[in-house]
């Protein structure tokens, strides 16, 4: 008899630890949903909202303390990077701005100069000048623009037809490419392939991409998409490599060609494609430039 009740009480017992430790187990495992689904959500938002919990469990409490110790320092190095980037805007803009001044005025001399008399040699050098000078204002224009487009803005969604857009873009290069000699190769689908995207920022990624082609091309240039709405840009371009295609999308990286260098169009493109949640890369294969830009949504 009393071994059963020994039994019995041991029975007891061991059902309510059971019972105890599913409880438990429960609460933690709700307790590790809170820190995950928390976590998420403060890295998602612009917020230096802290984790905070149901669970009294202590180690459970020191798991969180820790994450936001780290949340902090996170915060703290955003609210770091994006002043210093905000500085570094407001610094390019102002360069750009300070340095149209002089270089109007070097433009003046030099008209000056080309109505006076002058050797072939000061003639020649004269030349130079000007081109170097017409290079040096075009970057400034380029740095300009830069600024304004990594200057904070929300893309203005829309529903877009982007085999219009390019076919739109394409032609108002049509006098460029006549001026470079190349008759540029389209092929796109015969449907209309829709995208949710900011009309403008796609019309200037096309541009950049476009003008980037046309500085680069032996005579070349042609434009297709896929049946999944991925588009490729492509041309001749003995001059690069591979080293060098790796970085095009680099800010203020430069590539000097037989004619030009590369200014920050390409850079711009990445920056407003990523702003819209799509995909930009090049690549180089057989002397070729490949710019493949493709959106989802």
């Amino acid at each position: 008899m009393e071994t059963t009740v020994v039994l019995i009480v041991i029975t007891a017992i061991l059902a309510i630890l059971v019972i105890g430790l599913t409880i438990k187990l429960c609460l933690m495992r709700k307790a590790v949903r809170e820190i995950r689904e928390q976590f998420a959500k403060r890295l998602d938002e612009d917020t230096n909202s802290l984790i905070y919990l149901s669970s009294r469990d202590k180690a459970i409490c020191e798991l969180a303390d820790h994450i936001n110790t780290e949340l902090k320092k996170l915060h703290l190095a955003k609210v770091k990077y994006q002043q210093g980037d905000l500085e570094l805007k407001t610094a390019v803009t102002n360069i750009s701005h300070d340095l149209r001044t002089p270089l109007t005025s070097i433009y003046g001399y030099l008209d000056l100069l080309e109505n006076e008399e002058q050797s072939e040699t000061v003639h020649k050098y004269l030349s130079l000048v000007k081109n170097r000078t017409d290079a040096l204002k075009s970057l400034t224009e380029e740095l300009f623009k830069y600024s304004l487009s990594v200057s904070e803005q929300t893309p203005n969604f829309e529903t877009v037809d982007v085999c219009s857009m390019i076919e739109q873009t394409m032609l108002s290069f049509y006098s460029v490419f006549q001026q470079s000699n190349i008759t540029p190769e389209i092929e796109l689908p015969e449907v209309p392939v829709y995208r949710t995207l900011d009309k403008a920022m796609l019309s200037r990624i096309i541009s950049n991409i476009v003008s980037n082609a046309v500085k680069y091309s032996d005579g070349d240039f042609s434009v297709s998409m896929n049946d999944k709405g991925e588009i490729t840009f492509s041309n001749t371009a003995k001059n690069l490599d591979t080293v060098s295609v790796g970085k095009l999308f680099d800010r203020f990286y430069t590539v000097q060609t037989s004619r030009n260098a590369t200014g920050l169009g390409l850079s711009i493109a990445k920056y407003l494609t990523e702003l819209m949640h799509g995909s930009i890369k090049a690549d180089y294969q057989d002397h070729r430039l490949y710019i493949i830009l493709a959106f989802t949504r």
